[in-house]
């Protein structure tokens, strides 16, 4: 019986293969039972006797160990244990996203404090924000207006969350824009 060695995908977590039964092919080995009790080195085939009459598989926990480490548990049960811990670890994970909040040149007082609420909920889930002005028809003649509102958006998202600028204001084509994170 040939076990398939594949290389992860790049970003893709490998998964832990573990032998099982009659996939053992040292001699002798360190049994663990059950209970988490160390029986001490028996050979192999007595182990897996062990196993079968209790009902349950032989795993080798600790292959470079030698001689190897095995454990006496029920296979799918732990394999399930194992899955929900990985699921539990995804869940903690927090994949940090750039959200956007376009301003204009003529953006008024009350629209410019709901994007900074925005802006503002956007930092506390730990995201990036990327504020942005597109600039039409006769307003790309006013880019030192649009860099000013964008630097004041910036301050006074700065008075409510400590944020940094990870990308300075920048003009490109029609389009101002600065990235900020929070510190």
């Amino acid at each position: 019986m040939r076990i398939s060695r594949r290389k992860p995908r790049p970003g893709q977590v490998p998964v832990k293969r573990h032998y099982i039964n009659t996939q053992i092919r040292a001699p002798q080995v360190r049994l663990i039972d059950e209970l988490g009790q160390n029986v001490g080195i028996v050979e192999t085939t007595k182990a897996m006797a062990m196993a079968h009459e209790r009902g349950l598989d032989l795993i080798e926990v600790s292959p470079l160990a030698n001689p190897p480490v095995v454990r006496i548990v029920d296979y799918s049960k732990m394999r399930y244990e194992e899955e929900k811990e990985r699921r539990k670890e995804r869940a903690k994970q927090h994949k940090v996203e750039v959200k956007g909040i376009r301003l204009s040149l003529r953006i008024s007082e009350h629209d410019r404090e709901v994007r900074l609420k925005q802006a503002e909920r956007f930092l506390g889930q730990r995201d990036k924000v990327k504020i942005e002005i597109i600039l039409r028809g006769r307003e790309r003649r006013h880019v030192d207006a649009a860099r000013e509102i964008v630097s004041v958006f910036i301050r006074s998202l700065n008075d409510l969350v400590p944020v940094v600028t990870e990308q300075a204001t920048q003009v490109q084509g029609g389009k101002v824009s600065a990235l900020v994170a929070r510190q």
